[in-house]
């Protein structure tokens, strides 16, 4: 898997620890899509796949998504599955299809998390819904702590001039 952000990574935990459901680990795949977690009603038939394989159904019920002609879609929204790489996204194992989310996640540049001990898969948000944002060029709240522990908002200086200086060690 992926190396996530850190914000990311607060948030699948935070996610996780606030689903009761996932208390106990359940017998198929849990997906949290959109602050939502559904457990699968189908285990995946690809055992050696790193990857997260789901049925058609599954895939509607957790996401919303739908596997149409056009491509992969949600209401207005569609994604064509790329030409000469169906066999990555589409298979049909028995009486079922199945759709391959994870490389569907990639596809899109969707981040995401796996917990194998608790058998869950957290999908965050898609790149343009985290820079929705940049449209209004209004900065989201936050609230940090200066050098004396004091905490502050981006909103209490609203109206005001601001230099944001930030750092990290990754």
């Amino acid at each position: 898997m992926r190396k996530i952000a850190p914000s990311l990574g607060i948030l699948v935990f935070l996610t996780l620890c606030a689903i009761p459901a996932l208390a106990d680990t359940p017998a198929h795949p849990v997906i949290i899509y959109d602050g939502q977690a559904t457990e699968l009603s189908a285990t995946p038939p690809f055992a050696q796949s790193q990857d997260l394989w789901v049925t058609f159904a599954d895939l509607t019920r957790a996401t919303g998504f739908e596997v149409k002609p056009q491509g992969v879609c949600r209401r207005e929204l569609c994604f064509p599955i790329p030409s000469g790489r169906t066999n990555e996204f589409l298979s049909k194992r028995g009486n079922l299809d199945w759709f391959n989310l994870s490389a569907f996640a990639r596809l899109i540049k969707q981040p995401v998390a796996r917990d194998t001990s608790l058998n869950a898969w957290y999908f965050g948000p898609r790149p343009t819904s985290q820079n929705e944002f940049l449209s209004s060029l209004e900065a989201p709240n936050f609230t940090l702590p200066d050098m004396n522990g004091k905490q502050h908002s981006l909103a209490d200086f609203r109206g005001k001039k601001v230099l944001i200086v930030t750092w990290a060690s990754w």
